[in-house]
């Protein structure tokens, strides 16, 4: 809907004093030019001002006016000389028809909209004061929306169990964060309405992106309009990436990248081994905006449907926690072309990551500093057994974005975020996942599923010579250390 640009009239633009009538008065001087002219201008009748207008009405005049303007008695007639209540010599007419208006009481009629008292709730702003005179009130209109779900969920009665079941974490772990984000997303009372409390702001947050329902499945249970819900989901989200994020995803330091290292030894016989990367896709609505980009061409291929995603690729260490996260690539890109774009990926080029290792799929190239499977065919006996170790590896990063999917709901169906503000989402996502795997949160057996992201074969697959040499060594050993399993037999 657009907007008439014709600019409304101002006062400034009419110097009349009355702005609100249009039709000025022109008095039309004699000339001295002839005296015909003169006389003309004599016999014309002059132009009765407005101010000149005589209100002693014939008393037939004067009953048929109070009866069109639904007086009654004599004693309500405003053309009345026994009840004068202002001078009316120099008196408009645009005034006087404000004096009738505010005179003048409302004809009752029928009215068939519902009224608005039944569904809203009266305020007034207007400051009772018997030394001043009474100010117009304000009112403003607030729709009565129940909370009962919520306040139900938030006594200290409400079942421990329930609790879990609706927000995938319990209510320990739920109020360390409240506590973590008080400080920023606490808002002021104001004199209009007071402030929606930290909890309930969170709760929002959690309970959207644990579900998946719509915002307006949301506006019901918590009892707040299905905008507000919109915001308070991108406000909290965006405060969980600004606050908890530094503290719940950080790369490890020396002593905790020595403990990862032989966490990962233990569990697959592997040595110096950092961290387990994987790339899952997140389905989302057809941008308007490089729809190509974001088509993702097997998920269509594989669902027969047209579908559109974004990358989240991520490296986690034994525990199935997040170490490295890079969001929002389109889905259009191979995994190879994501790790290539990630800040990871930046601080390797600089020699920051030395002396460990990385395990990928296939669809990482082997590097300095990247370690994936034999791609070829006709794999040797060792080669085997070493592609076995690292699926077993492959498997901890599978693991943890299969719960991260299962514990918020959001992520398996197209969201309907805005794609500028899905990174923001997602990034949520990946720290409350953090959160619930540091603190011990189980997660429900009925929630697991199964998984499921493409391998694409990069093209250029060894980027390293030495690598190569690397990799066939570590392969040796594994096999000649009684490492290697023999499940591919």
């Amino acid at each position: 809907m657009e907007i008439s640009s014709f600019p409304f009239p101002t006062q400034e633009d009419y110097p009349s004093p009355n702005f609100f009538s249009f039709f000025q008065d022109f008095d039309l001087p004699a000339t001295d030019t002839t005296t015909a002219t003169a006389s003309a201008f004599q016999t014309l009748p002059k132009k009765r001002r407005t101010d000149d207008f005589d209100f002693d009405f014939d008393p037939v005049v004067e009953d048929i006016l109070s009866k069109f303007l639904g007086f009654d008695n004599q004693e309500e007639k405003p053309f009345s000389s026994q009840h004068p209540t202002q001078p009316l010599e120099n008196q408009s007419v645009f005034d006087f028809s404000n004096q009738q208006m505010q005179t003048t009481k409302p004809l009752a009629g029928n009215n068939n909209k519902r009224g608005r008292q039944d569904s809203t709730e009266f305020i007034t702003t207007s400051d009772d004061s018997n030394s001043q005179p009474q100010q117009q009130q304000r009112r403003l209109w607030v729709k009565d929306r129940s909370k009962a779900w919520w306040e139900h969920c938030n006594s200290p009665d409400f079942p421990e169990d329930e609790f879990k079941k609706a927000f995938k974490m319990s209510r320990a772990t739920f109020y360390m964060i409240c506590e973590e984000l008080e400080s920023v997303v606490t808002k002021k009372d104001t004199m209009l309405r007071q402030a929606i409390p930290v909890r309930q702001r969170v709760a929002v947050c959690i309970w959207r992106l644990a579900t998946g329902e719509p915002l307006r499945e949301v506006s019901k249970r918590f009892g707040l309009g299905i905008s507000t819900c919109h915001k308070l989901v991108l406000e909290v989200c965006t405060a969980i990436k600004s606050v908890l994020m530094p503290k719940f995803v950080q790369w490890p330091n020396d002593n905790k990248m020595n403990e990862i290292k032989q966490e990962f030894q233990m569990l697959s016989g592997m040595p110096n081994v950092g961290g387990s990367i994987y790339t899952t896709h997140v389905p989302i609505i057809a941008p308007k905006v490089s729809v190509a980009a974001y088509f993702n061409k097997r998920h269509t291929e594989r669902n027969q449907k047209t579908s559109y995603s974004v990358t989240v690729q991520g490296v986690v260490d034994p525990n199935g926690v997040f170490t490295d996260v890079c969001i929002g690539w389109p889905g259009s890109m191979s995994d190879d072309k994501v790790l290539e774009k990630s800040a990871l990926y930046q601080r390797a080029n600089r020699g920051l990551l030395k002396d460990f290792w990385v395990v990928g799929n296939s669809g990482f190239p082997l590097m300095d500093w990247v370690l994936p499977p034999y791609t070829r065919q006709n794999l040797t006996w060792t080669q085997h057994a070493f592609n076995e170790k690292v699926g077993e590896i492959q498997k901890v990063a599978k693991e943890a974005f299969m719960r991260m999917k299962a514990r918020w709901s959001c992520l398996q169906k197209r969201t309907e975020v805005k794609l500028q503000d899905l990174p923001v989402v997602l990034g949520a996502c990946c720290v409350l996942h953090n959160i619930c795997e540091m603190r011990g949160e189980e997660l429900s057996q009925e929630l697991r599923f199964d998984l499921f992201d493409d391998e694409m074969v990069t093209e250029n697959i060894v980027r390293s010579m030495n690598a190569v040499q690397a990799r066939d060594q570590i392969a040796h050993k594994l096999l000649h250390q009684n490492h290697a399993a023999t499940n591919f037999l």
